[in-house]
């Protein structure tokens, strides 16, 4: 876990002296860090974490449950949301786990299509 908990600082390591119109490298940095305090690398909270980074960090995290790890099969798209909903506030943005919730309830937005066997 230590190991993969390096992966921000690598990604920023790699963009940091790209000339992006956006803080590209720091989104990368931060984009593990929760609202509370409790994300690493370095524990940012709320205001503090850019707010691309807020909507990566989510992005992030229902694109992890929906999709097969190495070590679990996917979990639904109901259950991503409802991690998501319950933690909204906590660890989440609020804003943008509403906005996370309309683009896949409202829109009907898909992100991996999940073929039944």
């Amino acid at each position: 876990y230590a190991l993969i908990k390096t992966h921000p600082r690598r990604g920023y390591e790699i963009v940091h002296r790209i000339d992006f119109p956006q803080p590209v490298a720091d989104i990368i940095l931060q984009h593990h860090e929760k609202i509370d305090g409790s994300g690493y690398p370095h524990g940012l909270k709320g205001d503090e974490i850019l707010l691309q980074a807020r909507i990566l960090c989510v992005c992030d995290v229902y694109e992890s449950m929906v999709s097969d790890r190495p070590y679990r099969k996917a979990f639904s798209s109901a259950v991503a949301l409802d991690f998501l909903v319950r933690n909204k506030g906590i660890l989440f943005e609020p804003a943008v786990v509403e906005a996370c919730v309309s683009l896949v309830n409202e829109k009907g937005f898909v992100f991996w299509e999940i073929e039944e066997e």
